[in-house]
């Protein structure tokens, strides 16, 4: 019974990984894809082409928001902390879903 359940962890912890991988890497795709956050339109984001340089670029994320819940909410909408933002309120406007605003989160929390 006892490796059982070590078999069981282990498979957890591994689709757990698996998962947040896959949300990662589909939050890359998001943040990159100029019909969805189209994020490199105005941040350099590392591997991103031809990034644009209006907004700050995304690096050191964990550095800059204390938490995920809060770089959430600045995509969600920035106009809170900053009502001069020319950043789209990507969740307010209903540009981007929770489900995508979440995952570019995970990617972005990544950097």
């Amino acid at each position: 019974m006892p490796h059982f359940i070590l078999v069981l962890i282990l498979f957890l912890s591994t689709s757990i990984q698996a998962s947040a991988d896959d949300a990662i890497a589909m939050g890359k795709q998001l943040a990159f894809s100029q019909n969805k956050g189209n994020c490199l339109a105005c941040h350099q984001i590392a591997d991103g082409l031809m990034p644009g340089n209006i907004g700050p670029p995304l690096v050191r994320m964990k550095q800059r928001f204390q938490t995920k819940q809060q770089l959430q909410q600045q995509i969600w909408d920035a106009s809170i902390k900053n009502p001069n933002t020319i950043m789209p309120p990507f969740g307010r406007n209903h540009l981007l879903t929770e489900q995508e605003i979440q995952m570019i989160v995970e990617f972005l929390w990544s950097l």
